[in-house]
């Protein structure tokens, strides 16, 4: 059993085979998916199609969240319909939220106070929150010290050092590793994925975005999930069963609403 634990099936790239695709990935192994939003335009459609999952295909979980390189799009009535959607409905955590500051022109400080309302609203459900880190890994682990969040939940993507990881892991987070741990080029990468204890790791792969090095170019896919976890498996010397296990199993204590 595999959980892609970040997989955008709900965006338009989808939209002519989406069943097809959630097929295949079953097929593959991958039992369940949980999906982030990006923004509050597409927060019914994204919970609709988790509570229409097709049967063939894998369970499928929505988070509701506003992420940041979106950040002229979401307006403050969005923060107070999405804590009435949250008591409302079965969300897996908060998100996709974070910081970005790759991205250029995107205000930091209006990207803090986004967070941090968001932050807010996942402390006062006991959710989790999956973040969207880039480049501010270390203004993220300061703002997640002021403003912790007790759920704990997935550093998305992970592609920070070795101490910042650590630092991630003390705070209760977990972190996702997807399509660009099966590029030889990603030695970084690979290493941080060899010396972090394997309770530490998920799972994911960004779809359609970040897809595997097998199908480079091309649009990423939940089906592919089985190749992430085939690289981590060899580059810990460890059987694909022993991974899958214990990834389901970090991605199950993090995200409680899997079980």
């Amino acid at each position: 059993m595999l959980i892609d634990t970040h997989c955008h099936i709900d965006v338009s790239e989808f939209d002519a085979d989406r069943a097809d695709v959630l097929a295949r990935a079953r097929a593959a192994g991958v039992e369940a998916l949980v999906a982030p939003a990006i923004d509050s335009g597409g927060w019914e459609a994204l919970l609709a199609l988790c509570g229409s999952a097709p049967p063939d295909g894998p369970r499928l979980y929505p988070a509701l969240g506003l992420h940041p390189v979106y950040l002229d799009s979401h307006r403050d009535a969005d923060l107070a319909r999405l804590e009435t959607l949250v008591a409302e409905r079965a969300v897996i955590a908060i998100g996709e939220i974070g910081l970005d500051h790759h991205v250029a022109g995107l205000d930091p400080e209006r990207q803090t106070r986004l967070l941090e309302r968001q932050l807010a609203i996942a402390r006062a459900a006991d959710l989790p929150v999956l973040l969207h880190v880039r480049k501010a890994h270390d203004e993220m682990l300061a703002l997640l010290r002021r403003q912790p969040a007790p759920a704990g939940g997935i550093a998305h993507a992970f592609n920070g050092s070795l101490q910042q990881a650590h630092q991630y892991l003390e705070l209760g987070f977990r972190l996702g590793f997807g399509g660009m741990l099966t590029f030889e080029r990603s030695r970084k990468l690979r290493r941080l994925a060899t010396e972090l204890p394997l309770d530490a790791l998920v799972l994911e792969t960004d779809a359609p975005d970040m897809t595997v090095a097998s199908h480079q170019g091309e649009r990423n896919s939940p089906e592919y999930l089985p190749e992430v976890l085939e690289t981590l498996a060899r580059l810990r010397d460890l059987e694909p069963s022993e991974v899958a296990a214990r990834t389901t199993a970090n991605a199950c204590e993090v995200l409680r609403g899997l079980g």
